[in-house]
């Protein structure tokens, strides 16, 4: 067993060892994204546990047992890929039907998010087999929680995921296109041999930010935000950065000012103090109050300089 892992093994053990494990059940098992340390107590001892274990590169998920010392053999690895996916999931439907416990991993992060995953769990519910989430490390979640989002107004703004764009330049252009009219935040994943491609489509989305996750959780993470117009200028300032694997938030875009909304404004700020100009407002648009108490604070900088 691995030196640095044998107290984790044990403690895995402890902490979900009690729980109720179904036999005939597939366990799909999210795994680090990067730092070995990042697995769950549930995902080692299911690891341990498991009849089989599908995976999408059986190397490379062999050399990471290896690595929590935890010991299977070679058979009783599957390899299910994205060329393979329909078809071995048709193994594994018949090791569940003989009641065997298989877990399924990608090669990093939570499958069926740009992984390979989703077709496997449709088809083994499909037949009306269980799939249970062990969740984890994911790169999506991982760069949204240090892109620091807050919506216009009040409260924090949702996100979508587009995964990796287009490798086609009209596509990817139509697809930024796309991005430039959604208001709220975008994450995209990317290759390094891809991403200058990617920021010089990124930037007509001007003073948009961008938050560039590289190598997260690994030795050499770099997170950095930038407008999207000065992403190629920031990738070229350091070879280093085009190192890695990526994961990118595009920043919600900035709310357009309503010009109804900045006339009532500043009908009202003629009349009231700022506070209760502002509370007004509010009342009258439905407007979120901070929004547009820092739309009247620009509208009275505005109405001083033409003084």
């Amino acid at each position: 067993m691995s030196a640095s892992f044998s107290s984790a093994i044990q403690a895995a053990k402890d902490a979900a060892g009690a729980q109720h494990y179904p036999q005939g059940c597939l366990y799909v098992l999210a795994t680090p994204i990067g730092n070995l340390a990042d697995i769950t107590l549930r995902a080692l001892h299911v690891l341990g546990l498991a009849d089989c274990i599908a995976c999408e590169d059986t190397r490379h998920t062999q050399q990471m047992l290896r690595a929590y010392g935890i010991d299977k053999a070679g058979s009783a690895l599957l390899a299910v890929h994205q060329h393979n996916e329909t078809e071995a999931a048709q193994t594994v439907i018949a090791r569940l039907r003989e009641g065997q416990r298989v877990a399924y991993v990608s090669d990093a992060g939570t499958p069926g998010v740009s992984d390979p995953g989703a077709r496997l769990v449709a088809q083994v519910r499909a037949e009306g087999l269980r799939a249970v989430p062990l969740p984890g490390a994911s790169s999506v979640v991982t760069a949204i929680s240090v892109a620091g989002l807050v919506a216009a107004g009040e409260g924090h703004g949702g996100f979508v995921f587009r995964g990796f764009l287009s490798s086609k330049a009209t596509e990817r252009a139509n697809e930024v296109a796309a991005i430039a009219a959604q208001p709220d935040a975008v994450v995209l994943l990317e290759a390094p041999h891809r991403l200058e491609a990617l920021a010089k489509a990124l930037a007509p989305l001007g003073s948009r930010k961008v938050t560039v996750g590289r190598e997260l959780t690994k030795q050499f993470e770099e997170v950095a935000t930038v407008d999207a117009s000065e992403f190629s200028a920031w990738l070229a300032a350091d070879a280093n950065r085009l190192r890695g694997e990526f994961a990118l938030v595009i920043h919600p875009a900035a709310a357009a000012a309503s010009t109804a909304d900045d006339r009532v404004l500043s009908l009202l700020l003629e009349q009231l103090p700022l506070k209760s100009a502002v509370k007004l407002a509010a009342d009258i648009t439905g407007e979120p109050r901070n929004a547009l108490y820092e739309r009247a604070l620009l509208l009275k900088q505005g109405a001083g300089s033409e003084d």
